[in-house]
């Protein structure tokens, strides 16, 4: 008795990928709110949120009560977020400010605005100790940062100049050199840069390094805020108007319920990551975060009058319109319902 033929493995597979090609799903027909925010823990509202989220039915679905879906982003710095939004692919972004005062000046106030405050600190400047013990030691070094005219690469600029050091990207007292935070790293393990402006969890593990040690830590200033395009609050006032008491909410229960909403943060972010973090990397990088953020007009002044010092261009205009959302009301803190 003979066999009958094996069908061929790749054969088999076609008609497999045939087969799955002929059931698919259904194009969900709901609207889309598509959010953005970066890998990191300075983000944990986001993080938090996402993982908050059921199969049809997430923290922020709930809360806004309308048959809507949120699609979520990812970026890995604050320039290519706005770039997303200024071309209508983004309708809301947990951000640093920077990028999007540039981006409200450069447009002459026509396509951002700011919605709400969210983090503060979570950033800090990691050195070889071997090499630097004080700021005077960073002269001739190269410090890295995240982007180019990104929120945390101003702020290592700007308290540079405040230690008497001048800063260029070629020659001067000391180098900075704006790389991917991945890369950073990687440099840095090497011995190819001597210090890294860094957001956690990256600060944290650094720390971890036999050779360096947290020389400065940003603490008071303003890291994430919520920012959204002006065609989302022109075209969908409502739903942005829900989710920015939803965000409100998510605050209040962070504040109130700390160490579940650091597990929820941290969660996510092990997920997207790829690998979990540290038990000690996590506890110490969420506990740089100051959340309850309000949004200050002066914040927003200063870091407008910071950015200038640090030698970068921005066109005059008035912030007025930037702040022309309202502000969420104050919402009692509630426990996420289980998932």
């Amino acid at each position: 008795m003979t066999r009958p033929p094996r069908l061929p493995i790749l054969a088999a597979l076609a008609l497999l990928c045939a087969s799955a090609c002929g059931r698919r799903e259904p194009a969900d027909p709901r609207p889309v709110l598509r959010v953005g925010h970066f890998v990191t823990l300075t983000h944990a509202h986001a993080l938090a949120a996402r993982d908050l989220t059921e199969p049809a039915q997430g923290w922020f679905e709930r809360r806004l009560g309308m048959d809507l879906r949120i699609e979520w982003h990812l970026y890995t710095a604050g320039p290519s977020a706005m770039e997303a939004m200024l071309a209508g692919a983004l309708d809301l972004c947990y951000v640093g400010p920077q990028p999007v005062l540039n981006a409200h000046l450069r447009t002459a106030g026509e396509e951002i605005r700011v919605l709400a405050g969210a983090v503060r600190g979570g950033a800090a400047l990691v050195v070889r100790k071997d090499l630097v013990r004080r700021p005077g030691d960073l002269r001739g070094r190269r410090i890295g940062t995240p982007q180019f005219g990104n929120t945390q690469d101003i702020a290592c600029r700007a308290w540079l100049l405040d230690q008497g050091l001048r800063v260029t990207q070629a020659g001067g007292d000391v180098r900075v050199v704006p790389m991917a935070l991945p890369d950073l790293f990687a440099l840095f393990r090497r011995g190819e840069l001597d210090a890294i402006w860094a957001v956690e969890p990256w600060v944290a593990n650094l720390e971890l390094l036999p050779e360096a040690e947290v020389l400065h830590e940003d603490e008071g200033s303003l890291t994430t805020i919520l920012a959204a395009s002006a065609a989302a609050l022109r075209d969908r006032p409502e739903a942005v108007r829900r989710f920015l008491e939803a965000h409100a909410e998510l605050d209040a229960w962070m504040r109130a319920e700390p160490e579940a909403a650091r597990t929820r943060a941290v969660a996510t972010l092990d997920r997207l990551l790829g690998r979990p973090l540290l038990p000690k990397v996590a506890g110490r990088a969420y506990a740089r975060l100051r959340l309850g953020t309000p949004l200050r007009r002066e914040d927003l002044e200063e870091l407008v009058r910071v950015t200038r010092r640090v030698g970068f261009s921005l066109p005059e205009g008035s912030l007025d319109r930037l702040l022309a959302a309202p502000a969420a009301p104050t919402t009692a803190a509630s426990r996420p319902e289980a998932r």
